[in-house]
């Protein structure tokens, strides 16, 4: 993967008034607006690009600041330099250096946030930090998205506890190569904190924020809530509101949500459907060649593997081979088990019957991502038809959908993991996209079919 370029920091993370954002962040631009010629900052100026708004349920980047292991912007996004902060954290509370943010890891961040709320100052009159350094395992890499897109971000952090109102801070970075000779243009970062109550009656202040006349994309880490005053509000407002159902915790009610979102014309993007490109596009081309595409009409047997614990990516890709090929649900059934089998039946626009099995399977070593697809096969029940297909990212993947091979011979292909599929990357794609994908939209619909087919 490419590495990001080094980020030159303007302004660190500095508290302030609600009132007094927009003023503290002019005042930014005004200090570098000319190159000092006794010094080697260059002149940086605001980018005029658009605005993300991240609304980040998920404390522990937002823990990892205040306890001076992460230096980086409340932007969500877990990237080189929160990986390399949550490994230090680790390092120090003596658990595994995972890097990634597990529970074990979390409760440490918060007990050593409380004790540090409770400790009285040093000698200097200052609370004691740790220091971290972005370079430590981050190799220097800003993160992704403040590499590849100069904008404004505002960062909403929810938090639990008693309403004490809203808290800000402003703060001002740059990627070293986004420049036009000795200007750089540079990202500005706004972070609010307070309860979801709180942060809701500032609604309107946050819709200000967000510069007008630019595109304005909403980045919703948690499970939208259409009941939330505050979604419904910068939904109507945005241009894409971006969600990854790999993340949610009840996938097929929150898909059902998105589904719901769409018919009310809410434009909405998932990161989870970006990473199905690679298997869509190699199902597409195993019925390239014209002998094979006379026989698409034969399949009539499904088999998606997933890992165990998140159905959303196996249910969109049916969802996207059922509206291709036109096949209308009947029937959506669960078996559980060690597999947690779901099974789904089609009717054809030639009323031919059409079974689908998708098993979650249970896997020892599980990626970033909950529920990725290990393996498809698509064949059918005419022993004639020559369009056996079988994909598998996993080398176990492909023997066991081989071993359903029968007397077909099937067409093998193994996908090629995708190192751009972190979701920093994902999201640096999404936002150069302003208009609606319409074939994710009408994937979904089928999905949102089959799921109501069990119903």
């Amino acid at each position: 993967m490419v590495q990001s370029p080094p980020i030159l920091s303007l302004q660190s993370p500095k508290d302030v008034s609600l009132s007094e954002i927009e003023e503290e962040l002019r005042h930014i631009w005004q200090s570098y607006s000319t190159t000092d010629n006794n010094t080697d900052v260059p002149s940086a100026v605001r980018a005029t690009t658009f605005t993300l708004v991240v609304y980040e349920p998920e404390e522990t980047q937002l823990l990892l600041s205040a306890l001076g292991y992460y230096s980086g912007p409340i932007d969500g996004i877990i990237g080189p330099r929160m990986f390399a902060a949550i490994k230090a954290a680790q390092k120090t509370y003596g658990l595994p250096r995972t890097g990634k943010a597990d529970d074990k890891t979390k409760e440490k961040l918060r007990e050593e946030y409380n004790e540090r709320h409770q400790q009285e100052v040093n000698g200097n009159g200052q609370t004691r930090r740790q220091t971290y350094s972005a370079d430590i395992e981050g190799s220097g890499i800003a993160d992704a998205i403040a590499a590849a897109n100069p904008c404004r971000i505002i960062a909403l952090c929810p938090i639990v506890g008693e309403d004490e109102g809203v808290t800000a801070q402003v703060s001002a970075s740059c990627p070293m190569q986004k420049h036009s000779q000795s200007t750089l243009v540079c990202c500005e970062y706004i972070t609010l904190s307070g309860t979801p109550a709180a942060l809701e009656r500032i609604g309107g202040m946050i819709c200000e924020l967000m510069i007008s006349d630019l595109p304005q994309f909403i980045w919703w880490k948690g499970t939208p809530d259409p009941d939330y005053g505050l979604f419904k509000r910068l939904a109507g407002i945005s241009n894409n509101v971006i969600v990854d159902s790999s993340a949610f915790q009840k996938p097929e009610e929150a898909l059902a949500r998105l589904q719901q979102f769409i018919t009310q014309d809410i434009p909405m993007a998932d990161l989870n459907w970006q990473r199905l490109a690679s298997w869509q596009e190699l199902a597409a081309e195993a019925f390239d060649p014209p002998e094979r595409r006379s026989a698409l009409k034969e399949v009539d047997q499904v088999t998606i593997d997933y890992e165990q614990g998140n159905p959303a990516q196996a249910l969109m890709f049916l969802g996207w081979l059922a509206s291709r090929l036109q096949w209308r649900p009947v029937s959506y059934t669960k078996e559980g088990g060690e597999y947690d089998i779901r099974r789904v039946k089609f009717t054809t626009p030639e009323h031919r019957p059409v079974e689908a099995e998708l098993a979650g399977i249970p896997t020892a070593d599980v990626g970033e991502v909950a529920g990725d697809l290990i393996s498809l096969r698509l064949g059918s029940t005419n022993m004639d038809a020559d369009c056996c297909t079988v994909l598998c990212s996993q080398t176990t993947g492909c023997m066991r959908m081989e071993a359903h091979g029968g007397a077909q011979a099937c067409r093998i292909q193994q996908v090629t993991p995708m190192f751009d599929q972190k979701t920093e990357q994902l999201l640096s794609q999404q936002l150069q996209r302003w208009s609606r994908d319409l074939l994710y939209e009408e994937s979904l619909a089928v999905t949102g079919q089959i799921m109501n087919a069990g119903s």
